[in-house]
């Protein structure tokens, strides 16, 4: 009997997949596997609106991947987020400007992450002033990055607080209409993060059984 033949008459079992405690630890969804390591390293998409019941944001598409397995649970970290296309399609208005920043920074608890801030104006605006748009991003996603744990950062660019910042300092430049972190997403997580993967899965093999 081949591997795969054998792995497929395994039982499946059913993991209940729950968001983060810095997001309300609200029921994701489940998962069906037969090998709990096939479970780890999986992405669950929702909308902000599903963990918060504000329809206002159900423009905010956010992703989680399982990292740990607890019995029947699956935890979950932030893994990223984006706007819906047709929310961002909505925000684009003849005679203005779309300023967009890429930036690859790393957390105070060394996530790598790419974070995207945009910033649509009210009118024109010159490419010298696009350039001072940009630098202000920059800026403000850095010392955030730097002073705020993944956890933190995530909070505050889903919630708009890095939006916040990077507008109160934009509008010293340009006059801002909508100012957004409109995609993030995790490149590399921390060593730490797969070693209490394993920590927990070695607990969950070692211990007795019930009964």
């Amino acid at each position: 009997m081949s591997r795969r033949a054998a792995e497929s008459k395994k039982p499946k079992q059913t993991y209940v997949v729950y968001a983060p405690p810095y997001f309300g630890g609200r029921e994701l969804g489940t998962t069906i596997a037969a090998d709990p390591n096939h479970v780890l390293g999986r992405v669950l998409r929702t909308s902000l609106y599903a963990l918060t019941d504000d329809f206002s944001k159900q423009y905010l598409l956010l992703k989680f991947k399982i990292v740990r397995l607890k019995d029947s649970v699956a935890e979950t970290i932030f893994y990223g987020h984006e706007y819906g296309r047709e929310f961002l399609r909505s925000l684009v208005r003849r005679g203005s400007t779309r300023i967009d920043g890429i930036f690859d920074v790393n957390t105070r608890d060394d996530f790598a992450m790419r974070i995207t801030a945009t910033v649509f104006t009210i009118g024109r605006v010159s490419t010298s002033r696009q350039k001072a748009v940009r630098r202000v991003m920059r800026e403000v996603i850095e010392d955030a990055a730097t002073r705020l744990t993944h956890d933190q950062l995530a909070q505050e660019m889903v919630l708009g607080k890095t939006a916040s910042d990077i507008f109160n300092a934009a509008k010293k430049i340009v006059l801002p209409r909508h100012v957004g972190i409109i995609k993030s997403k995790v490149l590399k997580l921390p060593s730490w993060v797969y070693e209490r993967s394993v920590e927990s899965q070695a607990v969950e093999e070692t211990a007795p059984a019930s009964g």
